[in-house]
């Protein structure tokens, strides 16, 4: 299949872009002027760059014409208005707009056209963060197309390179490793390899018009994660140091807005939420995926 990638570039998309390599797909990659792919797709036949920009079609509606379906993966986790990078532009006006030309192409009437879309754990409705909102305001727009879909709402991703499990071990290091509130609030990490494959394997497989949540085999509390990566770069033992939400709460507010600064108060209200599939996961029984451990995972990277 040719298969239209949006976020081709991006820590998700790299994988993905290498398994539909894998698979014997071709990738038609939208890339904006002055990034370039990585990983093994940046020098495999199977693998094609086209320049332009998700909020302005006429960039890549030739593109969109020679594709059999469409992986859109574009997003971002923190916002940086002055540059007109939004929640909602992104992720809710670029998705509106790629959907409509997706529309024009005849996705929605043509026979085996599909659109897998990548949405995130925590996008329901009523969601109170505006990550979360712009990403079910996405989700709603691809519903709506008439386009076959399938859209999967990952929670945090961790696999080779990644920034978020890379960044607690950088913690785990410290003589004392800091952890917001009780660090009780759990996740249901997932291995990008697990991402990777149910992305591809959904050009293929049934069902169709369905959303999954998509987590690891296991819910973690947070000081869990924090003990597990511990042990994997040889801490058998950190010392967790516990900051009280009156205080951290505050000091996210009045410093979120510098970019140096690790976390801003939609991440914060996300992390205390907790980011755990409530309706099970049954995308591994769908797509014929193994499921990989936390600890069993991140044993393969870190040091």
């Amino acid at each position: 299949m040719r298969v239209f990638v949006t976020g081709a570039t991006g820590y998700v998309g790299t994988a993905v872009v290498d398994a539909l390599a894998e698979h014997g797909h071709e990738a038609i990659c939208l890339v904006r002027p002055g990034s370039r792919l990585r990983g093994a797709a940046a020098g495999s036949p199977r693998a094609r760059v086209v320049r332009g920009d998700l909020l302005a079609p006429e960039t890549y509606r030739a593109a969109l014409a020679d594709a059999d379906a469409v992986i859109h993966l574009v997003g971002i986790i923190r916002e940086a208005p002055s540059r007109g990078v939004t929640f909602e532009r992104v992720h809710e006006e670029g998705t509106r707009r790629l959907v409509a030309a997706c529309v024009d192409a005849g996705f929605a009437a043509a026979e085996g056209k599909r659109f897998i879309h990548m949405s995130a754990l925590g996008a329901r409705p009523g969601a109170t963060t505006g990550y979360f909102r712009s990403k079910r305001a996405g989700e709603e727009l691809v519903r709506s197309s008439g386009i076959p879909y399938v859209i999967f709402r990952p929670s945090v991703v961790f696999g080779p390179g990644d920034e978020f499990v890379n960044m607690l071990a950088g913690l785990a290091r410290l003589p004392l490793t800091p952890v917001i509130g009780d660090g009780r609030y759990r996740m249901q990490p997932v291995s990008l390899r697990t991402v990777a494959d149910v992305f591809v394997k959904a050009l293929t497989y049934e069902p169709v018009d369905v959303a999954f949540d998509v987590g690891g085999p296991e819910q973690i509390a947070y000081n869990d994660m924090l003990r597990d990566i511990g042990a994997a770069i040889g801490r058998r033992r950190i010392a967790l140091v516990h900051a009280p939400l009156w205080l951290m709460k505050p000091a996210v507010r009045l410093f979120e807005r510098f970019p140096f600064f690790p976390i801003t108060g939609n991440q914060l209200a996300m992390l205390l939420e907790e980011n755990i599939c409530r309706e099970g996961t049954p995308f591994y029984e769908a797509y014929r995926t193994p499921p990989i451990r936390f600890s069993d995972g991140i044993r393969e990277y870190l040091r």
